[in-house]
């Protein structure tokens, strides 16, 4: 199993979600950019993500918060 640094094997993901998140709450995922285009039922968190831990503590957050998660996409490996 890999032993996870967080400058070293961070991997950037993109999460859309049904509903909207007010871009505010950017600190409570995070630090995940929070996009949702007005009048769009879509919102997109974008950043960085250590491991696999931190990436389930999101999802976590979002099924707390009722939100459906639509796709997440890994968009850079380890940078």
């Amino acid at each position: 199993m890999p032993e996870w640094d967080t400058n070293q094997n961070a991997s950037v993901y993109r999460i859309t979600i049904h509903g909207n998140i007010d871009p505010k709450w950017s600190c409570s995922f995070k630090g995940m950019t929070v996009f949702s285009q007005d009048g769009s039922p879509v919102t997109t968190l974008t950043g960085r993500i250590t491991d696999q831990a931190e990436l389930r503590g999101i999802l976590n957050k979002l099924w707390d918060l009722n939100l459906i998660v639509i796709s997440i996409y890994q968009l850079q490996d380890r940078i």
